[in-house]
């Protein structure tokens, strides 16, 4: 097994970017956790971990690269496949839950239908 000795820079970026992306994805799920309806759970995890995900990504983006002589684009065509399909798929949820007209909380705003 050989030692990776990338430079200061490049395992600071790292470490924060993948603190910053680890920090996104626990607020998506507290969110999911803590959230009381469907369309409100939905929103939160989508924004937050779409970010932390990035940042994860990002991170591996700078290892690769600064460990290797160029640019890795592995990690790019990942980030634009998930900036791609997240929303995407968060809009398919959600119209699937106002098409079966899922319960709301009494917090939620903009009411598709009359309860």
């Amino acid at each position: 097994m050989t030692s990776l000795s990338l430079p200061l820079w490049a395992e600071i970026l790292v470490s924060a970017l993948l603190i910053l992306g680890s920090a996104f994805v626990l607020i998506g799920a507290i969110g999911l956790y803590r959230l009381p309806d469907f369309f409100m759970r939905l929103h939160g995890p989508t924004k937050a971990t779409t970010l932390g995900v990035g940042g994860v990504v990002i991170a591996s983006l700078v290892f690769f690269s600064a460990d290797a002589d160029g640019l890795s684009l592995h990690e790019l065509l990942i980030s634009l496949f998930l900036f791609i399909s997240a929303p995407v798929s968060a809009y398919m949820l959600a119209k699937a839950a106002v098409l079966q007209q899922l319960p709301l909380d009494q917090r939620t705003r903009g009411k598709p239908w009359n309860q």
